[in-house]
């Protein structure tokens, strides 16, 4: 099978802007690269005795995806020059100018297993199904999730945040809407952490293979959860299946997506209901935590993590 690789040469500080972008547009399997040094976790969570040889950080990167070749490519790539474009006005994004090849990989599938390991956030272990689990004394929460088949795989600083917020927030039998569900990785937590039922939303139809991949993964089969793809902000069929009441709405998604979002994440939940939002850079927290006092809620948490922030927001009770 052929495939066209298309490079997109950009900037560090942009990187992980481009790779949400990309995710959000249903492409999987992006590939970073950059000068920038590898820490001593990063290092240890590579599996080598000896580490990479260190490259100049010039403050360059290369952000790749592969789509198939045979074919046409070109609606895509323009929705993604579209928002490159857009993301140029808030963020030194570079030249952003997209270059292809095309490769033949008879197992393209299957090659970025030896990339993928399992790793921790905080005490939860997060573990590929080929792999076992190392540690004999574990005892703390593992999820069974795999990057081929889904749209995150927790490891990004906003899931984190969001996965830290929702430890805190969810109680015993509480109903959580996922906006932007993707893999399910926040619900399948959310349970974990003792959700009652949860209701997802997403854009892309991919998200209904992913999130029953995962929720059987890690035997949620016959959970309470629900999944509804449109999109909240403008959909009235949508918004009428999602309904109101919830007790947590968590969005892990761009900024320029989460405010838009608010009006209707509000009316979902419940008064004293709490709003969790991450995706968003830092130049981006003013703006976000303005338009949730604008729209009454209460900032409670302002979370930071690298360069993104996590917002977790309270609505008055009447």
């Amino acid at each position: 099978m052929r495939y066209n690789r298309y490079t997109i040469e950009t900037t560090t500080e942009a990187e992980d802007v481009i790779a949400s972008i990309l995710d959000d547009l249903g492409i999987e399997g992006v590939q970073i690269e950059d000068g920038v040094p590898l820490s001593e976790e990063e290092l240890a969570g590579m599996f080598v005795d000896i580490a990479p040889a260190p490259v100049r950080d010039d403050g360059s990167a290369f952000v790749s995806f592969y789509l198939d070749a045979d074919e046409d490519n070109e609606p895509l790539l323009e929705s993604v020059r579209a928002e490159l474009d857009d993301m140029k006005s808030y963020i030194d994004a570079g030249s952003c100018k997209i270059t292809v090849s095309t490769t033949a990989d008879e197992d393209f599938q299957n090659n970025w297993k030896k990339y993928f390991h399992q790793f921790y956030i905080d005490d939860i272990l997060f573990i590929p199904s080929w792999e076992e689990v190392e540690a004999d004394d574990h005892k703390g929460l593992t999820v069974h999730i795999d990057p081929g088949t889904a749209f995150g795989t927790g490891m990004h600083e906003t899931t984190q945040l969001c996965i830290r917020a929702l430890r805190k927030y969810v109680k015993k039998g509480c109903r959580v809407l996922d906006v932007g569900t993707g893999s399910g990785v926040l619900a399948v937590l959310a349970f974990m952490f003792g959700a009652g039922q949860i209701t997802g939303t997403d854009l892309d139809i991919c998200a209904e293979a992913a999130t029953a991949d995962n929720m059987a993964a890690n035997g949620l089969e016959d959970a309470d959860f629900r999944l509804i793809i449109g999109n909240l902000i403008d959909d009235k069929s949508t918004q009428g299946s999602v309904g109101e009441g919830y007790d947590i709405v968590v969005a892990n998604i761009l900024a320029e997506v989460l405010i838009p979002l608010l009006p209707q994440g509000i009316r979902c939940l419940r008064p004293g209901g709490i709003y969790i939002m991450s995706g968003i850079i830092d130049d981006k927290e003013d703006a976000v935590v303005d338009k949730c006092k604008e729209y009454g809620l209460e900032v409670i948490e302002v979370n930071r993590q690298g360069e993104w922030r996590g917002i977790v927001a309270v609505k008055p009770s009447e």
